[in-house]
C-alpha cells in the first residue's frame, strides 16, 4: 500500500512540473502562434510569418514588451474601412452577402467578392 502511495505521489509531481520543463523552441512557438492570431494572418502568409518568426534572428515582439514592465500593450496593425467595422464573422458574411446581392454577383466573382469582403 506505501508503494502505492508513493507511486502515484510521485507520478503527481512529476505530472504538475511538466510545463516548467518546456524548452525554449516550444515557449518561442507559442509566442510566434499568439503573435500571428493577433496579426489575423492566416493560409501561406502565416506560414511564411512563422517560418521568419521561428527563425533564430526574431525577436518576439511581445517578449521585449514583457521586458519593459511599463511598456503599453500594442494593438495588431489593422486598418480599419469605414463600410466594414471591427465586428463578428456573423455581421461581416452578413454584410458582405447584401453586398454581393445588390451587385448581383453569381458563381465564381461572387465567391472571389466573398472572400475578399471577409478579409477585411
Amino acid at each position: 500500500m506505501k508503494k502505492l502511495i508513493a507511486l502515484a505521489c510521485t507520478g503527481f509531481v512529476f505530472a504538475v512540473s511538466a510545463p516548467a520543463f518546456a524548452s525554449p523552441q516550444q515557449d518561442k512557438m507559442k509566442g510566434c502562434n499568439e503573435e500571428a492570431r493577433q496579426m489575423g494572418v492566416k493560409g501561406d502568409e502565416r506560414k511564411a510569418f512563422m517560418k521568419k518568426c521561428l527563425s533564430k534572428d526574431y525577436e518576439l515582439k511581445h517578449a521585449a514588451a514583457m521586458m519593459a514592465p511599463a511598456a503599453k500593450p500594442v494593438a495588431p496593425a489593422t486598418p480599419a474601412t469605414p463600410a466594414m467595422p471591427a465586428t463578428t464573422q456573423q455581421d461581416r458574411m452578413k454584410a458582405c452577402n447584401a453586398e454581393a446581392k445588390g451587385k448581383a454577383l453569381m458563381g465564381d466573382a461572387r465567391k472571389m467578392f466573398m472572400s475578399e469582403c471577409l478579409k477585411k
